[in-house]
């Protein structure tokens, strides 16, 4: 007999990786949707929509928000992602990036993206 799985595309998670989240300075001056891959400013230690062609850390991705995020206003605590595995076809990518170059940048963290089987 044959065993048919199915899957959801809209689920987040496609892996048992364990899953963590920390609230983080998110950088101002940002409206950020939910799902936003960010990277961190070297000088600040914030975050924001990560950038490929930054020059000021946050060109890396480190994380990933959790929830919509407007910092108009001024810098703000937000909850990120710093471990899981992800589907990336629900992530919100920064100029310059996608499925693959984030997933470069997070070899060596707890950090991974999986298309859902």
């Amino acid at each position: 007999m044959l065993d048919v799985q199915t899957y959801d595309p809209n689920e987040l998670f496609t892996g048992s990786f364990p899953r963590h989240t920390q609230p983080m300075t998110i950088a101002a001056g940002q409206t950020l949707a939910a799902l936003s891959v960010l990277g961190r400013e070297t000088d600040t230690g914030a975050l924001k929509l990560s950038d490929a062609g930054a020059a000021d850390g946050s060109e890396t991705p480190v994380a990933i928000l959790l929830a919509a995020t407007d910092t108009t206003g001024g810098a703000a605590q937000a909850p990120v992602y710093l471990a899981g595995c992800f589907n990336p076809e629900l992530l919100v990518f920064g100029p310059g990036h996608d499925a693959a170059t984030v997933k470069a940048a997070f070899l060596g963290t707890p950090m991974f993206l999986r298309a859902p089987l």
